[in-house]
């Protein structure tokens, strides 16, 4: 049953290319923001995917939790046991917390 509803959800996102040539932008665009994804056709093969700015953020951050977290999880599994307080890193790189707090000054333009 799952397939079958997965199958009609993506046949429903399927819009063809013809449609922005006949002008109908604006109908398309309105039916992405209730369904939140398009898949144009052109030549019956998958052109692009069109996105609401909501889901593409939410992809976006999905992928970069999901890369945040290999480097989390390659850290782990290294060998080093060593580790470091904030006030070493600082040190380390010549910096002092008088140094950070300078920053919130800062505009960046």
């Amino acid at each position: 049953m799952l397939s079958l509803i997965s199958l009609r959800k993506t046949m429903d996102s399927m819009i063809p290319i013809t449609r922005f040539n006949r002008g109908e932008a604006g109908k398309i665009f309105d039916e992405l923001k209730v369904s939140g994804c398009k898949v144009v056709v052109k030549n019956n093969i998958p052109a692009c995917v069109m996105l609401t700015p909501e889901i593409y953020q939410k992809v976006v951050d999905i992928i970069e939790d999901h890369y945040l977290l290999s480097i989390v999880e390659e850290r782990a599994d290294s060998d080093t046991d060593s580790t470091y307080s904030f006030e070493e890193l600082l040190d380390k790189d010549g910096l002092t917390l008088a140094d950070l707090d300078a920053l919130e000054d800062v505009e960046i333009e």
